[in-house]
Parts: structure tokens; C-alpha cells; sequence
């Protein structure tokens, strides 16, 4: 993906860090979006308060930038407890995970981003506190090992995840409020186009915004970022201030199209259509065709392209449908042009 657009918040520079984390919104009545889900976990953050209880596990899955980490930090505000967050990659073994959770106090939440990709041990380990807080810690090693239970403060475990089907089933089965995310339409990314404006103090016609919030890919995070790069061509092209002009301008030298697809969108279509005939064609091939991850393209590419009907995955690969050769301009048979 374009890097201005990196939906990936681990490759953020510290300046546009503290940019992201003023935009989050910080309790649920400024979170915009995911209603059905936000209406739910009003109501089990009310009650879990109303019993003096830990809140149960939550599982926040779906594409990346749409709001689970941000829900994470609110659930915790709400709360009213302190929140810690790790990661599965990072937490190589169980005593990574020991020291987090033996730390965490009672009702304080522990957020686990890309938590399929937890190890076989960990996510082991990790039953025991989900289900009974509980976890055994090996004291000593060799012949003198043995095994102390230790008794862990009530907590809550917020796992996110872009690819939930990789979650094996007893973990799944441990987390009591399972959510899934869905992409934005366009009038909801203008309600938070405008709104992190106003936190920038940029000013911005709202035919702007909905110009950047259309372009958005559906993901609140990428119209925060082109929001970002926006304000920079207004402030060195124009007055200042964002006017569709000026968003036309910035969108168009970033490489983002009329439909909210970037460089990597259309490259993997255009490679499709015209080195494999439309496909249906593997994901590996696709990934060294256009050299990129084969992991990202299936979990920040392709779920835009599928949602919007550019892309099919099939039981033999992947396949370009009639749309994504429409808006490149080619014909079905033959890979001329429409004109």
C-alpha cells in the first residue's frame, strides 16, 4: 500500500503516532460507526460495572484500521481500569505472558493485538487465566521442576484479529463477546473526516470531506491518514484551508483513484487481467508477481477488493470479475480496451 496510506500503525513515525492517538476517540459517545456493536457493549460495560465484575473476554475481529484497538482503549476508559497491550508476535513464551498478566490489577484489561498469531504454548497457557485466572508457573528446571498455581486478579481479555478464521476453536470458545468490524460507508467517514478536522484545526468544506471520506477504502484509519496528507498540499498549495479542489489535488498525486483504490489495488488487478487472463489464479503468484507479502495482500488488499466486487476468491485461486475490468477499461475477451 501507498506509504502515505499504511494501514499498518507499527510504521507510523512517533509524530504521526501522537496525530493518530489525539484523533481516537476515547468513550463511546465520540466513537462513530459499528453501531449494533457499540450498542452491545454499552450495555455489557453497564453491566458488568452494575455487578462490580470484570468484564467478560472480547474478541474484535475484522480489516485492519477500523476500530478494534481504539474500542479496546474505550471498553478500558469505560471501565474505568487501566488497559495493557501486547501483541502475539511478542509473546514468545509463557513467561512473557506471566509477567503481564500476574501485573494486571483486578478488572484491568490486557489487549492482545493479532492474537491468531499467539504460539501453540502461549495460547495453551493462556486458557487457565481466560476460564479460571489462573496460571501454572515451573519453578526450578531438570529434575527438580515443579509446578506452582497462581491465582490472577479478575480481568478482561480483548483480543483483535484480521484473520479470525485462523483462531483455533477452544480459544475462540473462551471469549464471551465475539464482534466482528465492518467497513464504513462514505456519509460515516465524512462524520469523521469533519470531526478530526475540528481536533486538527483544519478547516475543510464538507464536499472535501466527503471527498477524502469517499476515497477512504471504507476504513476510518486510512481517512484520517489521507485527511493528514491533505492538509499538507493545502497548506503548501493552497490557503490552508481543504477545499475539493485542493482534496482532488492531494488524492490524485497520492496515487488514490476516484474509488478509493491505490497503487497496489490496481496494480494486482492489472496483473491478474493481464498476465493470467483474469485468473483464477494462487495467492502466492499473485504475491511474487507484484512483490508484495502474500499475508498482506490477504489481510490489507484483498478484503476491499472482494467487498467491493473487483475480486473473487475462488476454490482455485482468485478472479477478476466484469467490475474490475470495467474500471480498468478492458474488455472480458481478448483484454482490449471498452473505447
Amino acid at each position: 500500500m501507498n506509504e502515505h496510506l499504511d494501514p499498518q500503525p507499527e510504521r507510523l513515525s512517533n509524530a504521526e503516532r501522537e496525530i493518530e492517538k489525539v484523533l481516537r476517540p476515547q468513550v463511546f459517545e465520540d466513537f462513530t460507526g459499528q453501531f449494533k456493536i457499540l450498542e452491545n457493549l454499552r450495555i455489557f460495560v453497564q453491566a458488568a460495572k452494575l455487578r462490580g465484575e470484570a468484564l467478560d473476554h472480547v474478541l474484535l475481529h475484522g480489516p485492519p484500521g477500523l476500530g478494534k484497538t481504539t474500542l479496546s482503549n474505550i471498553i478500558a476508559n469505560e471501565m474505568g481500569v487501566n488497559i495493557k497491550i501486547t501483541s502475539g508476535p511478542v509473546l514468545d513464551k509463557p513467561g512473557d505472558l506471566a509477567g503481564l498478566l500476574t501485573n494486571l490489577e483486578a478488572g484491568d484489561v490486557l489487549f492482545i493485538d493479532e492474537i491468531h498469531r499467539l504460539s501453540p504454548l502461549v495460547e495453551e497457557y493462556l486458557y487457565s487465566a481466560m476460564e479460571d485466572f489462573k496460571i501454572d508457573i515451573m519453578l526450578e528446571t531438570g529434575p527438580n521442576a515443579r509446578s506452582v498455581q497462581l491465582s490472577l486478579n479478575p480481568f478482561t481479555l480483548i483480543g483483535a484479529t484480521t484473520r479470525s478464521g485462523l483462531l483455533t476453536a477452544p480459544l475462540r470458545a473462551r471469549f464471551g463477546i465475539n464482534s466482528r468490524l465492518e467497513y464504513y460507508d462514505a456519509k460515516l467517514l465524512t462524520t469523521i473526516v469533519l470531526r478530526s478536522s475540528a481536533i486538527l484545526r483544519t478547516p475543510i468544506s464538507d464536499e472535501a470531506a466527503y471527498e477524502i471520506a469517499r476515497r477512504s477504502r471504507g476504513t476510518p484509519r486510512i481517512a484520517n491518514a489521507l485527511l493528514r496528507r491533505t492538509r499538507d498540499f493545502a497548506q503548501i498549495k493552497g490557503t490552508g484551508t481543504i477545499d475539493t479542489g485542493i482534496a482532488k489535488f492531494a488524492l490524485n498525486a497520492l496515487n488514490v483513484d476516484e474509488h478509493g483504490l491505490d497503487e497496489m489495488d490496481n496494480k494486482i488487478l492489472v496483473t491478474i487481467i493481464d498476465k493470467f487472463k483474469g485468473g483464477p489464479v494462487g495467492l502466492k503468484t499473485i504475491a511474487t508477481a507484484v512483490g508484495e507479502d502474500e499475508g498482506t495482500i490477504e489481510e490489507v488488499y484483498e478484503p476491499f477488493l472482494i467487498q467491493e466486487g473487483y475480486l473473487m476468491r475462488t476454490s482455485r485461486g482468485r478472479e477478476c470479475t466484469e467490475i474490475a475490468y470495467r474500471h480498468l477499461g478492458r474488455l472480458k475477451t481478448g483484454g482490449g480496451t471498452l473505447f
